[in-house]
This record gives structure tokens, C-alpha cells and sequence, in this order.
């Protein structure tokens, strides 16, 4: 959560703009924005959340956050932490709610009103790659967890985040630079354009991080952004590019490392890393037409990404180096309606409809030796389209009680025409997932929230119309339901009785049906058990002094497989436990800085719980000094401590060169050591000015 800091009648002002029915910032989006606004001595409640694992973070709360890469701007959400197991160029690793995510499934992610998660990925399903977004740019996060929300649709069973641009911002440059190559570069500003506001922003970003194999990574963004807005209506347009390459050393074997073949930053093929591009173009508005207002969006957007990885190292004679090639057109939009009526009691009714259709002109799994294709796994055109009808009606009933019930619907085809015929095949699936919550309150500033509701994630399309394995062409494989249920239920509370400071807290489960997944690196599915996953979630906001801002988190969750087999019951991957604890101190000095601890709990990497993931705690540092009201001059610290730690820890069967035979061992990517980077910024149009 995030405080609005401004005199007394700003604040008032804030607060009733975060109570209108039409928001007109960043984003231009009718929805419920869910602030805290500081005012005197005491945080109070606003908005009208359905639960209290919901929130919004506002940009003057990621100024001062100290980022190592820019999925890290997605820890905001509490309980969400973001890792990385390859090359920076690559979607990053993500875990939330007993979920090892891995790079996106169950966590929906839209950007501008664009969804990032990529169904029916050549890596992974629901592929979630955020290296587009420029930080400097981002107006608002606003976070959502659970089944219960009626306009959240596909791979949003655990959670879900909005980041929105902003409309407008200061020209500026930024330079900063650091150990390990690292060099980054961003300008951006905005100037009155056709009676609008026209936003630009351009970004180059390089390292070679701390590895014995250079990671090389070359990152370039470009947005430009026009949007006008008022009260009655709303615009904006965007065009967003980039590409990035880089070169990967990938996860290593702890037998080698303890042995000392290979250094604990090291690697064994030297030819893994891949590139990548995303261009978009998009557009999101409003307008109000009678007694209700219609939001809508809609996008289309060119995506590659060629990828090479080994994990296995040498199973085969030929080296078990694989390319996986995803190369696809996404054409997409929503229309959400909205009004209110008096009925005796306070009636909000919405009802929305969304639209994706992805067209993967191929998608492909290869044979590789030192990134040249020497076989095919499978190679696939494959045509989607996901289309969600949904409603919900939200009512007030008393000063203390309102309730919000909704009905969705998704409707998913698919197209498959595989080198293999026999993999090739067509069909289509429908689901309703009802929802539904209550909150009670506020008394002395405290509400409590009852909610439920079912959901889903779309499974690959490959693996709905698949019939034998294609590493032999002959073997029956069993195909995949194409949407996997889910069912959630939360209880929890917020309050603001303490002065000066905001609590949550949340006690939720999630039932998946099957957590069936198409496995990217060999080209098959694999039908795992049902599941059950419980915690809870303690959330603290803070503002103990005008220049002091205070937030921390805990997140406790207990994954389990829900059927009887003697393997065991544990789910591989589900970190148990998650903590942050983030502090930013911005004196009228012009001194800031920021500093955050983040924990991640250790899990289980087999059913019967034999091997285990170790824990981390990391801390980054951050501090500067504003001089004047044009220099901005900032410093770095991050791992402060360099703990010896994992980003991501796995346990399977791999064999080095030179082995005689195939070994079961734990698999590591090392998080980077303590390493500094300077920032320096130029504002070359102060608003002031």
C-alpha cells in the first residue's frame, strides 16, 4: 500500500479522486483504486476492496526501491518474490502462495491494459516477461490475489498486478553504471502534443553480471505514449518496442561445484542465451455515456523469442543442448460497462467482455550443438482464442456491510497443425467460474472480508491435441484437459486503528483440479495431482515520521498434493515461507535512501521431502542526495551481505562430461554477489521551471 503525501487539501482531493467512478491518471481506467491517504496522524481506510490481499502502489513509493532487475519492481506484491535461473534477457522466475509460478503460470500480469502472459509458450505456459517495461515510466501497480474477482480471467489463480504508465513526467536522462559491465541509460519526458499529452521514453541497459561466461546481455526499450483525458471521457495511445539478446550460463550441479570442476559462477556449455523482441501497439480509454461509462482497451502485438538451454549437459552422445522457438501475432481487447442504481440500497452492476486471439506462425522444440539445429522435436502452428464474458453486482446494504457477486464465463479454441499429423487436432472447452465476497466495516477503522471463487489457467494448446510422444512418433500420451479449475476462499481483515499506520491481514486456500502442464523442454505434457495450498499473509504500512515510510510483509503456505500415493504429498518447488521488510527515507534535505531485506523460505524439491531447497535472505541498499531541483545523484548496494545463496534450486538427473553415467543431484543458479552501481539524473524541465 501506498501513502498519497501532500498538504491536508491535496490529500482531500486525492482521496475523493480515488472515490470517483472515472480515474483520469495513468492507466484511464473507470476500476476501483484501493489508496491509503495520509492525513494528520492516522492512515485511513479508502476505496471499496472485495479482500484484504488487495492494494495499489504508486510511483513515489518505487522511486527510492532499490532494483537489482526490473522484475523486481513486481515484489510490491506482498508475498511475491522474483528470481532469476538463466540469462537477465529471459522472463524471470516467480513464487507466491506456495507456487513455485516458474515464469508466469497463475499470476496474471497486464501491462497498460496488455496482458504479458504468453499461453501456449515454446518455454513455458503463461511465460510472463516484463523486460519491456521501463520503471522510471510506471505510474501504478495495483495487486489482486485469489479467485474472486469477476474481471480477472486465465492465469490469474494466485494473483494478479496492472502496472500503468504514466500520462506525464519531467524530461530527464539517467546514467548509471556499475561492477560486472553494467551500464544503463534511460531518457524520458512529455510535451503537450495535439491536444493531448505525448510521453516518450527510451531505455539501453548491458551487463556482464558476475559470471565466468560473460552475460552480454543488450537490452533496448522505446515507448511513446499520447493520452488525453476528462471528466467524461478518456484516451490513450500507445507504441511500445523491444529487443534484447544475451548469453546464459544457466543452472550448474552442486556435485561440480563441490568437487571444484566448476566454479560456483561458472557454466558447462558456453553457448546457451537467446534473444527476444515484443513490439505493441494499444490503446485504452473511457467514456461516459448516460448513467454509466464504458472502459475498453485493445492491442495487437508482434513476439519472438528464440531460446537456448541445457540443463542435462551430456545424456547424449551429441551434446543435450535444445532451442525452443515461439514466434507469434496477438490481436486482443475488452468493453467494460458500468452503472449505478438505487435501489433502496447503493447498486453497482458491471459487466465486461474480453477477447484474445493468438496466432503462433510456428512454436518449436530443437536439437541443438552449439546453437545450430541438428533435429526436430516438434514443430507447431497453432491458433487460439480465449474469449470471457463476465458480470458483478456490488452492494452497499448498510454503512457497515456490502457485498459483491459475479459470474464468469471463458470459452477457449484451439488449432494445432503439428510435423507430427497425429499431434495435430482441434477443439474447445467452456467454464463458469462463479464469485463472490462481503466486507464488514469499517468500525474504529477496521474491516473484515469474507470471500471465494473459482478460476483457472488455460493449459497448452499442444498438450490438448497431442496423441504420441514426438521424441518417437508411436508412444501414446494422454492429452490435457484444455483449462485447469481452480477454487479459493479468503478471510481477512485490514485496519488503521493504530496511528500512523495501516495492517492487513489474510487466511486463504486454493484447490487446483490438476496442475497440468505441457513441458516445454520435451515437447510432452505431464498430468500432475490435484492440490491443495493454505496460509496466510500479515501486511504492515507505516508512516511513522513525514519523511519515513515503513513496509513489511510475512507470507506463510503449506503446499500439498490433495490424493493418496506412496511418492509423497509434497508439491516440488513451494517455498513455505516469504518475508520483506522495505524502509525509504526521503529528508527535506534532499537526502534519501531506501533499503530492503527479502526472505525466501526453503521447499521441498521431491514428493517424499528427501531434498530440500535451502533459504535466502538478501538485502539491497540504496542512497542519494537531490541537488537543486535538476541533479539527482544515487548509489547501490545490493546482496549488502553477500550471502553465498540460491536464486532458484532444482533436483533432477543430469550427467557432466566425463561422467560415466547419468546423476541425481541438486541444480543451482547462485544469486549475484555484492555488487554497486552509481545512478546519476539530470530533470531538464523541472515542473517548477
Amino acid at each position: 500500500m501506498k501513502p498519497v503525501i501532500q498538504c491536508p487539501a491535496i490529500a482531500a482531493a486525492l482521496a475523493a479522486f480515488a472515490h470517483s467512478p472515472i480515474a483520469v491518471s495513468g492507466g484511464l481506467t473507470g476500476a476501483d483504486i484501493d489508496e491509503v491517504v495520509v492525513t494528520a496522524q492516522r492512515l485511513t481506510l479508502s476505496g471499496s476492496p472485495r479482500a484484504a490481499s488487495e492494494g495499489t502502489v504508486l510511483a513515489a513509493q518505487l522511486e527510492n526501491r532499490p532494483l537489482l532487475r526490473v522484475g523486481e519492481l513486481l515484489e510490491v506484491v506482498p508475498g511475491l518474490i522474483v528470481t532469476q535461473h538463466t540469462g537477465d534477457g529471459k522472463a524471470n522466475q516467480y513464487f507466491l502462495r506456495g507456487f513455485n509460478l516458474d515464469h508466469g503460470t497463475d499470476f496474471s500480469t497486464r501491462v497498460d491494459g496488455m496482458p504479458v502472459n504468453m499461453p501456449s509458450h515454446g518455454h513455458g505456459q503463461g511465460y510472463m516477461d516484463v523486460n519491456f517495461v521501463i520503471p522510471e515510466l510506471v505510474d501504478r501497480v495495483v495487486y489482486r490475489k485469489g479467485t474472486y474477482y469477476a474481471d480477472l480471467g486465465n492465469f490469474s489463480a494466485a494473483g494478479a498486478a496492472d502496472m500503468s504508465y504514466r500520462d506525464s513526467i519531467d524530461a530527464f536522462l539517467t546514467l548509471s553504471g556499475g561492477e560486472d559491465g553494467y551500464a544503463r541509460a534511460v531518457a524520458g519526458g512529455s510535451v503537450d502534443f495535439a491536444g493531448g499529452t505525448l510521453l516518450a521514453g527510451l531505455e539501453h541497459d548491458r551487463t556482464d553480471g558476475p559470471w565466468l561466461l560473460p552475460q552480454d546481455l543488450r537490452k533496448y526499450n522505446a515507448v511513446a505514449r499520447w493520452s488525453r483525458a476528462s471528466d467524461d471521457s478518456g484516451l490513450a495511445v500507445a507504441l511500445m518496442g523491444y529487443d534484447g539478446e544475451w548469453t546464459a550460463s544457466d543452472q550448474i550441479p552442486l556435485r561440480g561445484v563441490d568437487s571444484g570442476q566448476i566454479d560456483r559462477f561458472g557454466f558447462v556449455d558456453p553457448t546457451n542465451g537467446g534473444s527476444s523482441h515484443r513490439y505493441s501497439l494499444s490503446t485504452q480509454g473511457f467514456r461516459k455515456l448516460g448513467a454509466g461509462s464504458l472502459d475498453f482497451s485493445a492491442y495487437a502485438l508482434d513476439y519472438e523469442l528464440q531460446l537456448f538451454s541445457n540443463f542435462t549437459y551430456a545424456l547424449a552422445p551429441e551434446g543435450d543442448q535444445f532451442e525452443q522457438f515461439d514466434d507469434r501475432r496477438v490481436f486482443g481487447g475488452a468493453l467494460t460497462w458500468e452503472q449505478s442504481f438505487d435501489l433502496g440500497v447503493a447498486v453497482d452492476w458491471r459487466a465486461g467482455l474480453d477477447l484474445r486471439s493468438d496466432d503462433i506462425s510456428s512454436v518449436g522444440l530443437y536439437l541443438t550443438r552449439d546453437r545450430i539445429r541438428y533435429a526436430t522435436v516438434r514443430e507447431d502452428e497453432v491458433r487460439q482464442t480465449l474469449t470471457g464474458l463476465w458480470t458483478a453486482v456490488s452492494t452497499r446494504w448498510t454503512p457497515w456491510l456490502r457485498s459483491e457477486f459475479g459470474l464468469r464465463a471463458d470459452r477457449f479454441g484451439f488449432d494445432v497443425s503439428s510435423d507430427l499429423a497425429a499431434n495435430s487436432g482441434s477443439g474447445h472447452e467452456t467454464l463458469a467460474s462463479p464469485k463472490g465476497s462481503i466486507a464488514f466495516g469499517p468500525w474504529r477503522d477496521t474491516e473484515f472480508f469474507l470471500a471465494a471463487g473459482g478460476g483457472f489457467h488455460s493449459n497448452d494448446a499442444r498438450g490438448a491435441a497431442i496423441r504420441v510422444d514426438p521424441a518417437d512418433g508411436t508412444t501414446p500420451v494422454d492429452r490435457v484437459t484444455p483449462l485447469a479449475k481452480a477454487r479459493g476462499s479468503e478471510i481477512g481483515l485490514r485496519t488503521a486503528l493504530i496511528p500512523r499506520m495501516q495492517v492487513s491481514l489474510s487466511w486463504w486456500r486454493l484447490d487446483l483440479a490438476s496442475e497440468l502442464l505441457f513441458i516445454g523442454d520435451g515437447g510432452t505434457t505431464e498430468a500432475t495431482r490435484p492440490s491443495r495450498r493454505r496460509g496466510f499473509e500479515l501486511g504492515v504500512f507505516a508512516k511513522p515520521r513525514d519523511w519515513l515510510i515503513v513496509d513489511a510483509d510475512f507470507a506463510w503456505s503449506q503446499a500439498r498434493y490433495r490424493d493418496d500415493d506412496p511418492v509423497g504429498d509434497r508439491i516440488p518447488g513451494a517455498v513455505e515461507a516469504a518475508a520483506s521488510l522495505g524502509i525509504a527515507v526521503d529528508l527535506p534535505t534532499g537526502w534519501f535512501a531506501g533499503a530492503r531485506l527479502r526472505y525466501l523460505g526453503p521447499a521441498a524439491l521431491l514428493e517424499d521431502d528427501s531434498a530440500r531447497a535451502p533459504s535466502s535472505t538478501l538485502v539491497n541498499l540504496n542512497v542519494g542526495r537531490r541537488i537543486g531541483e535538476r541533479w539527482k545523484l544515487g548509489v547501490g548496494m545490493y546482496n549488502a551481505f553477500d550471502e553465498r545463496a540460491n536464486d532458484i534450486t532444482y533436483y533432477y538427473e543430469s550427467q557432466l562430461p566425463g561422467e560415466a553415467a547419468p546423476v541425481e543431484d541438486i541444480h543451482f543458479h547462485p544469486v549475484e554477489p555484492r555488487t554497486f552501481r552509481a545512478t546519476l539524473q539530470y530533470t531538464i524541465a523541472p515542473r517548477s521551471q
